[in-house]
């Protein structure tokens, strides 16, 4: 039987045919950064998170694995991030043994995302990142910062049945535009 794990709680705010808007609760994440060019990967960072969740933390704490796991590269870093399970808070969180693991809130976030299959390589990510700003700029969206990789599947499931998406966070929409007969889409 598979195991389903966790995934941050949103609500759907548009469908377009290309992409769709979402609204992301508030969530806490354990993230690790660190300089491009330190010949470290995105591997390396896998582990270390995954050090902590299988506790390499203070309190020697197995916290249970969720879905996706989020990397995004800013000017001088490689970022990866863990969802923690919505059962914990921001004080009930063992610390972590390693340095490099960082405990964050991520505040309520408004994302366009677009959903794609198989491997995620970079070349094939930033193509899809590329389709998806030129949708945003197309529907007169803008986008707040840069995009985020997320994968839902393990590197043994099969490239066809893998789940990716990119987000891109996205400047506030006027809600009062999305609500049609039906309500909130």
């Amino acid at each position: 039987m598979v195991e389903t794990l966790e995934e941050p709680k949103y609500q759907l705010i548009r469908n377009f045919d290309d992409f769709e808007i979402r609204l992301y609760s508030e969530v806490i994440q354990a993230r690790v950064s660190r300089e491009i060019g330190q010949n470290f990967t995105p591997s390396s960072n896998f582990r270390i998170l995954a050090g902590y969740i299988f506790g390499n933390n203070k309190s020697n704490e197995k916290i249970a694995m969720t879905s996706p796991v989020e990397m995004w590269d800013t000017e001088n870093t490689m970022n990866m991030a863990f969802t923690m399970p919505s059962k914990h808070s921001f004080m009930n969180l063992p610390e972590p043994n390693d340095p490099k693991v960082k405990i964050d809130k991520v505040p309520e976030r408004l994302v366009a995302v677009k959903r794609f299959s198989g491997f995620y390589g970079s070349s094939k990510v930033s193509k899809i990142a590329r389709k998806l700003n030129k949708s945003l700029l197309e529907r007169n969206l803008e986008s707040e910062g840069s995009y985020i990789l997320a994968v839902y599947d393990p590197p043994t499931k099969l490239p066809f049945f893998r789940r990716n998406e990119i987000l891109i966070p996205i400047k506030e929409i006027d809600y009062s535009e999305e609500i049609g007969s039906e309500g909130l889409l």
